[in-house]
């Protein structure tokens, strides 16, 4: 079973308005998927990638 962890960021109504992604770790990779639409499918991206997104917005 995977845990999916919501954004903090996403609310439930007001500024955040519940639209938002959730997080699931497995192994290596991270799913995202939109948390208005689970069964909509999921995005598999690396820790690589994250970090350098991550690199990218703070750099």
């Amino acid at each position: 079973m995977t845990n999916w962890r919501k954004s903090s960021h996403s609310g439930d109504g007001g500024t955040g308005g519940g639209d938002c992604v959730e997080l699931a770790v497995d192994g290596n990779r991270f799913l995202v998927r939109d948390s208005k639409n689970p069964d909509a499918g999921t995005v598999t991206v690396t820790r690589s990638w994250l970090d350098a997104l991550k690199s990218d917005r703070l750099g």
